[in-house]
C-alpha cells in the first residue's frame, strides 16, 4: 500500500509568503488610488485647456489655472458636501453608497442647472476694484487665492476639519489682494460681516436645530399615545421643510434661471407648504396604521423626508457654492481673454463642468471620511435628530439672506449638528432623577478616569475644540498661504 506523499512544507512556505506579500501589495496600492484617479482628473482638465486655449503664454494661465480649478473643486467635494448628507447617513437613513451616489447626481445638476452666471470677479467685494488695475497684477491675486483656498481645504479634510470653502476664497483673495495692493484695498466692513458670520452661523443654526428637537420630543416623541400626536404633528413638520426649502431653493439655488426677491420666495413656500401638508397628512396616517407605540416608530416616520432632505441640500449647494469656488477661475479666463479687469464676469459652461464633476469626484474618492466625521463622530443621531439639522439648515440660511448675512452653510450644517448634540446633554439632565444622574456620572468618571466630569458628555469635545480652531483660522490662514503664493508668482514672472 501507497503511504501518502509526505506534505511539502517549503512549498507551503513559500506559497504562504507569496499570499502575504500580495496582500500587502494591494493594502499599499489600495490608498494611493485614490489620489491617483484625481491626479489624472486634473491632468485632464489642464489638457483640455491647452488645447482650447493653445500653448502660449495666455494659454499656460489658463491652463495652470484649470488644473488648480480642478484641485479646488476635488476639495470642496472632499469637504463641504459631508454637511448635506453627514447627517442622514450617521441616522441610518442612507448608505454611504447610496448618499455618495445621490449627493453627486444633485450637486452636479444644481452647479450645472442652476449654478451662478455671474460672479464678483473680486470675491463678493473683499477688494476694492480701483486698487487692482493691472489685469496682470489681477490674474496673480485670482491664482494664489484659488491655489491657497485649494491647500487649506485639503489640509482641513486630512485633519478632520469640515471648513468653509467660500471663507477660505474669501481668505485667499484677501491675502493676495493685501499684499499686492496694501490694506487700504481691503473692505474691511465687509470682513466684520464675514467674522461676525463665524459665531451667527453656528449658533443660529444649532438653536434652531435644538428648538425643533425640543417641540418635536415633547409633542410627539415623549407623549404618551406617540402615534396618535405623531399623524398630528410630523405632517406639520415636513409641511414647514417643504415650505423652507422651497423658499431656499427660490432664492439661493434657482438664481441663474430666475430672480426671484425674497417675499415672493417666502409666498412660494407659504403655498409649498400647505400643498405638502395635504398631501403628507393621509400618507402618514397609513404609514402609520398597525406600528408599535414607540419612538422607533416615531423616528421612522422621518426617514424618507431626511433623504429628500439631503438630496435638496446638496442640489442648493452646488447651484450656490460651485460658483464661489470658480468664480477665481472665470476671473482668470476673462481676464486673460480680454486683457482688463472687471466687476462681475459671466462662468463659461467649461468652468462650471470642471466645478460640477470635480465636486463630484472629490466626494466619491475622498467624502467618507468626512461624512462620518459629521454623521457619526460628534454625535449620535437618529432619523429625528437628523431631520432637524436638515430643517435648520434650510431655515437659517433663509434668515441669514433675508438679513442680509454672509453665512456658511457648512458652519450651519456641522452648528445644527452641535446643537443637537448639547440640547440631548440638557435634555438628559433636566429629565433624569438625581440619583441615576449621579450614577451615570459616576460610571463615566470611573472610565474615563477622570474625577471631575460632571455631567454626561453626549458631544465630543476633541472634534468641537478642532472645529471650531479650523473656522477661527480659515480666512488668515487661507490669506497667508495666498499672500505667500502670489509673491512666489510675482517674482516668477518679473
Amino acid at each position: 500500500m501507497v503511504k501518502n506523499p509526505r506534505p511539502n512544507r517549503t512549498l507551503d512556505r513559500d506559497l504562504k509568503s507569496r499570499v502575504l506579500l500580495e496582500q500587502a501589495n494591494l493594502a499599499i496600492r489600495r490608498p494611493l488610488v485614490a489620489p491617483a484617479l484625481a491626479g489624472l482628473f486634473i491632468f485632464l482638465c489642464g489638457l483640455i485647456a491647452s488645447f482650447s486655449f493653445g500653448m502660449g503664454s495666455d494659454g499656460l494661465i489658463i491652463t495652470a489655472a484649470a488644473a488648480i480649478g480642478a484641485y479646488m473643486a476635488l476639495n470642496i467635494g472632499a469637504n463641504d458636501v459631508a454637511n448635506n448628507v453627514g447627517p442622514a447617513v450617521g441616522a441610518n437613513a442612507l448608505t454611504m453608497g447610496g448618499a455618495l451616489v445621490m449627493a453627486a447626481i444633485f450637486e452636479t445638476a444644481g452647479a450645472l442647472l442652476a449654478g451662478g452666471d455671474v460672479v464678483g470677479t473680486i470675491s463678493k467685494g473683499i477688494i476694492d476694484p480701483s486698487y487692482v488695475r493691472d489685469a496682470n497684477v489681477f490674474v496673480w491675486i485670482m491664482l494664489a487665492a484659488l491655489m491657497a483656498s485649494a491647500v487649506w481645504v485639503n489640509l482641513a479634510t486630512w485633519l478632520g476639519a469640515p471648513v468653509s470653502t467660500t471663507h477660505s476664497v474669501v481668505g485667499g483673495v484677501m491675502g493676495a489682494g493685501i499684499t499686492a495692493a496694501g490694506f487700504a484695498a481691503v473692505n474691511w466692513p465687509k470682513m466684520g460681516q464675514i467674522a461676525a458670520s463665524w459665531v451667527i452661523s453656528p449658533l443660529l443654526g444649532g438653536v434652531i436645530a435644538a428648538l425643533f428637537l425640543w417641540f418635536i420630543k415633547s409633542k410627539v416623541s415623549d407623549q404618551k399615545d406617540k402615534i396618535t400626536a405623531a399623524r398630528r404633528w410630523v405632517p406639520v413638520m415636513i409641511a414647514i421643510m417643504a415650505g423652507a426649502f422651497s423658499a431656499y431653493l427660490a432664492v439661493k439655488g434657482l438664481k441663474k434661471i430666475i430672480k426671484i426677491d425674497m417675499q415672493t420666495a417666502l409666498l412660494i413656500g407659504a403655498g409649498m407648504s400647505a400643498l405638502t401638508y395635504f398631501i403628507t397628512k393621509p400618507l402618514i396616517r397609513r404609514q402609520s396604521e398597525g406600528k408599535d407605540n414607540t419612538k422607533e416608530t416615531v423616528r421612522g416616520l422621518f426617514t424618507l423626508p431626511l433623504v429628500f432632505a439631503a438630496a435638496l441640500l446638496s442640489f442648493a449647494h452646488g447651484a450656490n457654492d460651485v460658483a464661489n469656488a470658480v468664480g477665481p477661475l472665470a476671473a482668470i479666463v476673462h481676464t486673460v481673454d480680454l486683457g482688463e479687469v472687471a466687476t462681475k464676469v459671466s462662468i463659461p459652461l467649461w468652468v462650471m463642468v470642471v466645478g460640477a464633476f470635480g465636486l463630484s469626484i472629490g466626494l466619491l474618492l475622498f467624502g467618507p471620511k468626512m461624512i462620518r466625521l459629521v454623521g457619526e463622530s460628534i454625535t449620535k443621531l437618529n432619523p429625528l435628530r437628523a431631520y432637524c439639522v436638515a430643517l435648520s439648515a434650510a431655515i437659517t440660511v433663509i434668515i441669514a439672506s433675508w438679513l442680509g448675512l454672509p453665512v456658511s452653510s457648512t458652519h450651519i450644517a456641522v452648528g445644527g449638528v452641535f446643537g443637537v448634540g448639547f440640547f440631548r446633554e440638557f435634555h438628559w439632565r433636566a429629565t433624569t432623577n438625581a440619583a441615576d444622574v449621579q450614577e451615570v456620572v459616576a460610571t463615566e468618571a470611573a472610565k474615563a478616569q477622570k474625577k471631575k466630569r460632571k455631567y454626561r458628555k453626549l458631544v465630543r469635545r476633541s472634534h468641537f475644540l478642532n472645529i471650531i480652531a479650523a473656522w477661527v483660522i480659515t480666512v488668515p490662514a487661507a490669506g497667508l498661504l495666498s499672500s505667500t503664493i502670489f509673491l512666489a508668482l510675482s517674482h516668477f514672472a518679473g
